[in-house]
């Protein structure tokens, strides 16, 4: 039987789906290999629920957890971030260019045309014009 392993960038992205997962690899990159208990304090979650979110983390290798006696500390792994980076990066150029294209193009174009300053009177002819009608006039009614 051939087992299916998932793409090591479509695991990164779905550890980093959940905000959960995404708090606790904060807080790995705030302090210095952190135990399993420290990580799991603020969070209102019970120890095997972390354990499982860590899990994820570890299996997208985003985590690397050594064991001390009964300690286990993570650290952050920051190798398969960078790749997502690099993968998100290659749009980022995408829609820079997109963008930079439409800013060029609003400025040849330019939508409004400049305005009389306010303390100047337009010129007139002397009188002014009627407007033409919106629509034709009624057409005649028919008798049965």
């Amino acid at each position: 039987m051939v087992k299916y392993q998932p793409d090591p960038l479509n695991r990164v992205f779905a550890a980093l789906a959940d905000p959960t997962r995404r708090a606790l690899l904060a807080r790995l990159g705030e302090a210095e290999s952190p135990s399993v208990s420290e990580l799991a304090r603020p969070f209102a979650l019970s120890l095997p629920a972390v354990m499982k979110h860590l899990d994820v983390l570890s299996d997208a290798g985003l985590i690397a957890r050594t064991k001390t006696g009964r300690r286990v500390a993570c650290r952050l792994s920051a190798a398969p971030m960078e790749d997502a980076m690099r993968w998100l990066n290659t749009y980022e150029r995408f829609w820079s260019a997109r963008l930079d294209r439409l800013a060029a193009f609003l400025e040849e174009d330019d939508p409004c045309p400049p305005q009389q300053p306010p303390n100047q009177a337009l010129p007139s002819s002397g009188g002014s014009t009627p407007h033409p009608r919106k629509s034709s006039r009624p057409g005649p009614i028919r008798k049965k």
